[in-house]
């Protein structure tokens, strides 16, 4: 096998809240014109953990994303309902074609690949690639890797970073999620690992034996997304809701509660 393209995908646990009639492909309407798969509820769907933007926290989902989440759902009279699904799903618009949620967010970079298949908010985040490795481990680029193992997260832009600018002797290892993927750093069993800087600098917070050696101006932008050309109006209230939590000084807060400093 190609050592360019080997892939060691590990498995995790899916924690997936029910969702009673989900599959159905049934919507309300709410107030407005937004299509909702479950009365009642803002019906989101992520891929955990993918700390800070959401995670679990005392049996709780919580995180950047979720807060913003909470706005839309409150401004359209709806409980925020959390929805864990393999990233690969949400990317690919799966999982809002067959009606597990109404919204995804999953700290998922804007794409034309990606717009193809579903509809995005405005950005509301920015962010570029970046390189995890154990502390002291020598490596501060991209051509250190060569002879060694980098893992990437599946379905993700730091996986196609990766496959288009590693070395060609550098072996690709593919995690589920980004929890298993720092792991394999922290233990030893890769090299190092790419993934958005965001979520990168916070895992180094809690782990001070890694650390981020380096950024590569990726130049992305995360969105929302909707199932694609069939929820306008919920796009609508996402892109106000936004725009009035940066206006108002919402967002700011918000950030400044995950990420422990004011957005510059």
């Amino acid at each position: 096998m190609n050592t360019r393209m080997l892939k060691m995908l590990a498995t995790t646990v899916l924690v997936s809240l029910p969702l009673a009639g989900c599959a159905t492909g049934d919507t309300t309407e709410v107030e407005g014109g937004a299509k909702i798969v479950e009365e009642g509820k803002l019906t989101v769907c992520t891929h955990l953990p993918y700390k800070p933007f959401e995670f679990n926290q005392g049996g709780e989902v919580v995180g950047f994303d979720i807060d913003l989440m909470d706005l839309v759902a409150d401004e359209l009279g709806l409980e925020t309902k959390v929805f864990d699904t393999p990233f690969e799903g949400i990317q690919s618009g799966q999982s809002l074609n067959t009606g597990q949620c109404d919204v995804a967010a999953a700290g998922m970079t804007i794409t034309d690949e990606r717009a193809a298949v579903i509809d995005f908010s405005d950005p509301y985040f920015d962010a570029t690639q970046a390189l995890l490795t154990k502390t002291g481990s020598g490596i501060s680029s991209m051509e250190d890797l060569a002879g060694k193992s980098l893992a990437v997260q599946v379905g993700t832009t730091g996986e196609i970073y990766a496959e288009e600018n590693a070395p060609e002797d550098t072996t690709l290892r593919s995690f589920e999620d980004l929890a298993l993927l720092a792991a394999a750093v922290k233990t030893g069993q890769v090299d190092a690992a790419i993934n958005d800087n965001g979520v990168l600098y916070d895992y180094v917070k809690s782990n001070p034996d890694t650390e981020v050696v380096t950024e590569f101006d990726t130049g992305e932008q995360y969105g929302f997304a909707v199932k694609k050309d069939d929820n306008e109006a919920l796009l609508e209230t996402i892109n106000e809701v936004l725009a009035t939590a940066k206006e108002d000084g919402t967002y700011d807060e918000i950030y400044e509660k995950w990420f422990g400093e004011a957005k510059s």
